[in-house]
Protein backbone atom coordinates (compact mmCIF):
# COMPACT_ATOMS: atom_id res chain seq x y z
CA UNK A 1 0.00 0.00 0.00
CA UNK A 2 2.84 2.37 0.87
CA UNK A 3 4.57 1.56 -2.43
CA UNK A 4 1.40 2.31 -4.41
CA UNK A 5 0.96 5.60 -2.59
CA UNK A 6 4.51 6.59 -3.45
CA UNK A 7 3.88 5.68 -7.08
CA UNK A 8 0.77 7.84 -7.15
CA UNK A 9 2.67 10.74 -5.63
CA UNK A 10 5.42 10.32 -8.21
CA UNK A 11 2.87 10.36 -11.03
CA UNK A 12 1.24 13.51 -9.65
CA UNK A 13 4.62 15.22 -9.28
CA UNK A 14 5.49 14.47 -12.91
CA UNK A 15 2.22 16.04 -14.08
CA UNK A 16 2.18 18.87 -11.57
CA UNK A 17 2.29 21.50 -14.30
CA UNK A 18 -0.78 20.04 -16.03
CA UNK A 19 -2.68 19.81 -12.76
CA UNK A 20 -1.80 23.39 -11.82
CA UNK A 21 -2.89 24.62 -15.25
CA UNK A 22 -6.28 22.90 -15.03
CA UNK A 23 -6.92 24.18 -11.50
CA UNK A 24 -5.85 27.73 -12.37
CA UNK A 25 -8.01 27.83 -15.49
CA UNK A 26 -11.08 26.49 -13.68
CA UNK A 27 -10.68 28.92 -10.78
CA UNK A 28 -10.15 31.97 -13.00
CA UNK A 29 -13.08 31.13 -15.27
CA UNK A 30 -15.37 30.55 -12.28
CA UNK A 31 -14.33 33.84 -10.72
CA UNK A 32 -14.88 35.80 -13.93
CA UNK A 33 -18.26 34.19 -14.59
CA UNK A 34 -19.43 34.79 -11.01
CA UNK A 35 -18.29 38.41 -10.99
CA UNK A 36 -19.19 39.60 -14.48
CA UNK A 37 -21.85 37.30 -15.96
CA UNK A 38 -24.12 36.32 -13.05
CA UNK A 39 -26.60 39.01 -12.06
CA UNK A 40 -26.23 39.88 -8.35
CA UNK A 41 -29.32 39.44 -6.19
CA UNK A 42 -30.28 41.58 -3.21
CA UNK A 43 -32.49 40.44 -0.37
CA UNK A 44 -35.09 42.36 1.63
CA UNK A 45 -37.26 41.08 4.47
CA UNK A 46 -40.32 42.18 6.40
CA UNK A 47 -41.50 40.63 9.67
CA UNK A 48 -45.16 40.08 10.52
CA UNK A 49 -46.63 38.93 13.82
CA UNK A 50 -49.89 37.04 14.15
CA UNK A 51 -50.99 38.76 17.34
CA UNK A 52 -54.11 39.05 19.44
CA UNK A 53 -57.21 38.49 17.34
CA UNK A 54 -60.02 40.94 16.90
CA UNK A 55 -63.26 39.77 15.34
CA UNK A 56 -65.12 41.83 12.77
CA UNK A 57 -67.23 43.40 15.52
CA UNK A 58 -64.11 44.82 17.15
CA UNK A 59 -64.04 42.55 20.20
CA UNK A 60 -60.53 41.51 21.24
CA UNK A 61 -59.81 37.92 22.21
CA UNK A 62 -56.59 37.30 24.13
CA UNK A 63 -55.93 34.07 25.99
CA UNK A 64 -53.61 31.09 25.83
CA UNK A 65 -55.81 29.25 23.36
CA UNK A 66 -55.88 32.31 21.10
CA UNK A 67 -52.09 32.59 21.13
CA UNK A 68 -51.71 28.90 20.38
CA UNK A 69 -54.29 29.16 17.61
CA UNK A 70 -52.46 32.15 16.12
CA UNK A 71 -49.22 30.17 16.11
CA UNK A 72 -50.94 27.34 14.27
CA UNK A 73 -52.52 29.82 11.84
CA UNK A 74 -49.07 30.77 10.61
CA UNK A 75 -48.91 27.62 8.49
CA UNK A 76 -52.17 28.63 6.86
CA UNK A 77 -51.04 32.22 6.40
CA UNK A 78 -47.81 31.09 4.77
CA UNK A 79 -49.87 29.34 2.10
CA UNK A 80 -52.32 32.22 1.71
CA UNK A 81 -49.52 34.70 0.97
CA UNK A 82 -48.55 32.71 -2.13
CA UNK A 83 -52.08 32.52 -3.54
CA UNK A 84 -53.56 34.77 -6.26
CA UNK A 85 -55.82 36.31 -3.60
CA UNK A 86 -52.76 38.15 -2.30
CA UNK A 87 -50.32 38.27 -5.21
CA UNK A 88 -52.86 39.46 -7.79
CA UNK A 89 -53.86 42.29 -5.47
CA UNK A 90 -50.20 43.24 -5.07
CA UNK A 91 -49.73 43.47 -8.83
CA UNK A 92 -52.94 45.51 -9.18
CA UNK A 93 -52.17 47.89 -6.31
CA UNK A 94 -48.48 48.31 -7.17
CA UNK A 95 -48.19 48.26 -10.98
CA UNK A 96 -44.85 50.09 -10.75
CA UNK A 97 -43.26 46.82 -9.62
CA UNK A 98 -43.37 45.69 -13.25
CA UNK A 99 -43.98 42.07 -12.26
CA UNK A 100 -46.54 39.41 -13.00
CA UNK A 101 -48.19 37.31 -10.35
CA UNK A 102 -46.11 34.31 -11.41
CA UNK A 103 -42.89 36.33 -11.24
CA UNK A 104 -43.73 37.56 -7.76
CA UNK A 105 -44.57 34.06 -6.55
CA UNK A 106 -41.14 32.83 -7.64
CA UNK A 107 -39.49 35.67 -5.72
CA UNK A 108 -41.35 35.35 -2.40
CA UNK A 109 -40.07 33.19 0.43
CA UNK A 110 -42.12 32.89 3.64
CA UNK A 111 -40.55 31.45 6.78
CA UNK A 112 -41.29 31.27 10.50
CA UNK A 113 -39.61 30.25 13.72
CA UNK A 114 -41.01 27.20 15.48
CA UNK A 115 -43.46 27.96 18.31
CA UNK A 116 -43.54 31.68 17.61
CA UNK A 117 -46.14 33.99 16.13
CA UNK A 118 -43.68 35.75 13.82
CA UNK A 119 -43.45 35.28 10.06
CA UNK A 120 -40.71 36.59 7.81
CA UNK A 121 -41.44 37.50 4.19
CA UNK A 122 -38.31 37.62 2.06
CA UNK A 123 -37.85 38.68 -1.56
CA UNK A 124 -34.77 38.66 -3.75
CA UNK A 125 -34.35 41.01 -6.69
CA UNK A 126 -31.66 42.45 -8.93
CA UNK A 127 -31.67 45.72 -6.98
CA UNK A 128 -32.10 46.49 -3.27
CA UNK A 129 -34.75 49.10 -4.04
CA UNK A 130 -36.93 46.66 -6.00
CA UNK A 131 -36.53 43.97 -3.35
CA UNK A 132 -37.58 46.33 -0.54
CA UNK A 133 -40.48 47.78 -2.52
CA UNK A 134 -41.81 44.33 -3.44
CA UNK A 135 -41.61 42.82 0.05
CA UNK A 136 -43.26 45.88 1.61
CA UNK A 137 -46.03 45.67 -0.98
CA UNK A 138 -46.70 42.01 -0.20
CA UNK A 139 -46.75 42.70 3.55
CA UNK A 140 -49.14 45.62 3.14
CA UNK A 141 -51.60 43.76 0.88
CA UNK A 142 -51.50 40.67 3.09
CA UNK A 143 -52.30 42.71 6.21
CA UNK A 144 -55.23 44.52 4.58
CA UNK A 145 -56.63 41.43 2.84
CA UNK A 146 -56.44 38.80 5.58
CA UNK A 147 -59.43 40.18 7.58
CA UNK A 148 -61.76 39.62 4.64
CA UNK A 149 -60.42 36.09 4.14
CA UNK A 150 -60.15 34.83 7.73
CA UNK A 151 -62.73 37.15 9.36
CA UNK A 152 -60.18 38.21 11.96
CA UNK A 153 -57.77 41.11 12.14
CA UNK A 154 -54.70 39.66 13.83
CA UNK A 155 -51.80 40.62 11.58
CA UNK A 156 -49.35 43.37 12.52
CA UNK A 157 -46.33 44.45 10.47
CA UNK A 158 -43.33 44.61 12.79
CA UNK A 159 -40.89 46.20 10.36
CA UNK A 160 -40.68 47.30 6.76
CA UNK A 161 -37.68 46.66 4.54
CA UNK A 162 -35.31 49.55 3.85
CA UNK A 163 -33.15 49.58 0.69
CA UNK A 164 -30.17 51.19 2.42
CA UNK A 165 -29.93 48.22 4.78
CA UNK A 166 -29.54 45.71 1.97
CA UNK A 167 -26.79 47.10 -0.24
CA UNK A 168 -24.66 43.95 -0.20
CA UNK A 169 -25.75 41.23 -2.66
CA UNK A 170 -26.57 37.83 -1.21
CA UNK A 171 -25.57 36.04 -4.40
CA UNK A 172 -23.49 35.04 -6.21
CA UNK A 173 -20.90 34.10 -3.58
CA UNK A 174 -17.86 34.73 -5.75
CA UNK A 175 -15.21 33.68 -3.23
CA UNK A 176 -17.12 30.54 -2.28
CA UNK A 177 -17.61 29.64 -5.94
CA UNK A 178 -13.88 30.02 -6.60
CA UNK A 179 -13.00 27.85 -3.59
CA UNK A 180 -15.42 25.16 -4.73
CA UNK A 181 -14.05 25.33 -8.28
CA UNK A 182 -10.49 25.05 -6.93
CA UNK A 183 -11.25 21.94 -4.86
CA UNK A 184 -13.36 20.21 -7.51
CA UNK A 185 -10.94 20.96 -10.37
CA UNK A 186 -8.00 19.77 -8.25
CA UNK A 187 -9.72 16.45 -7.59
CA UNK A 188 -10.72 16.04 -11.23
CA UNK A 189 -7.24 16.99 -12.48
CA UNK A 190 -5.54 14.45 -10.22
CA UNK A 191 -8.07 11.79 -11.23
CA UNK A 192 -7.48 12.62 -14.89
CA UNK A 193 -3.70 12.30 -14.52
CA UNK A 194 -4.00 8.98 -12.71
CA UNK A 195 -6.43 7.72 -15.36
CA UNK A 196 -4.03 8.64 -18.15
CA UNK A 197 -1.24 6.80 -16.37
CA UNK A 198 -3.49 3.76 -15.89
CA UNK A 199 -4.38 3.64 -19.59
CA UNK A 200 -0.74 4.08 -20.65
CA UNK A 201 0.67 0.54 -21.11
CA UNK A 202 4.12 1.61 -22.32
CA UNK A 203 7.31 0.89 -20.37
CA UNK A 204 8.49 4.08 -18.72
CA UNK A 205 11.46 3.00 -16.59
CA UNK A 206 13.72 0.12 -15.53
CA UNK A 207 11.44 -0.43 -12.55
CA UNK A 208 8.50 -1.09 -14.90
CA UNK A 209 10.47 -3.87 -16.62
CA UNK A 210 11.20 -5.60 -13.35
CA UNK A 211 7.65 -5.06 -12.05
CA UNK A 212 5.62 -6.13 -15.08
CA UNK A 213 7.98 -8.52 -16.93
CA UNK A 214 9.98 -9.92 -14.04
CA UNK A 215 13.24 -9.45 -15.95
CA UNK A 216 16.43 -7.82 -14.69
CA UNK A 217 17.76 -4.74 -16.45
CA UNK A 218 21.08 -5.47 -18.18
CA UNK A 219 21.71 -2.06 -19.72
CA UNK A 220 20.03 1.21 -20.51
CA UNK A 221 20.26 3.52 -23.49
CA UNK A 222 20.15 7.18 -22.61
CA UNK A 223 18.26 9.72 -24.66
CA UNK A 224 20.74 11.77 -26.69
CA UNK A 225 19.75 15.10 -28.16
CA UNK A 226 21.28 16.21 -31.49
CA UNK A 227 22.91 19.21 -29.86
CA UNK A 228 24.69 16.89 -27.43
CA UNK A 229 26.47 15.00 -30.26
CA UNK A 230 30.08 16.06 -31.00
CA UNK A 231 30.61 18.09 -34.14
CA UNK A 232 32.06 15.86 -36.92
CA UNK A 233 34.37 18.60 -38.16
CA UNK A 234 35.78 19.16 -34.70
CA UNK A 235 36.67 15.46 -34.29
CA UNK A 236 38.99 15.43 -37.33
CA UNK A 237 42.62 16.26 -36.68
CA UNK A 238 43.78 19.35 -38.55
CA UNK A 239 46.24 18.61 -41.36
CA UNK A 240 49.51 20.38 -41.71
CA UNK A 241 51.29 21.37 -44.90
CA UNK A 242 53.39 18.52 -46.19
CA UNK A 243 51.43 15.75 -44.46
CA UNK A 244 50.91 12.63 -46.54
CA UNK A 245 47.36 12.03 -47.58
CA UNK A 246 46.21 8.44 -47.70
CA UNK A 247 43.25 7.24 -49.63
CA UNK A 248 41.57 3.90 -50.07
CA UNK A 249 39.41 2.45 -52.77
CA UNK A 250 36.17 3.53 -51.11
CA UNK A 251 37.01 7.24 -51.26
Amino acid sequence: MEIELRQYLTIVQKKLGLIAGIVLLASVVTGLVSYYLITPLYEASSKIIVNKSTDVAGRENLDYDSIRTNALLIKTYKEIILTPAILDNVITKYPDLGLTSADLKDMVLVSSTVDTQVMTITIRSSSPENAAKAVNAVSDVFKTTIPSIMKVDNVVILNEAKPEENQRPVSPHTIMNVVIAFVVSLMLAISFVLLLNYLDDSIQSEADIEQYLGLPTLATIANVKPEDLPNKASTQSPRKVGDTVYANANQ
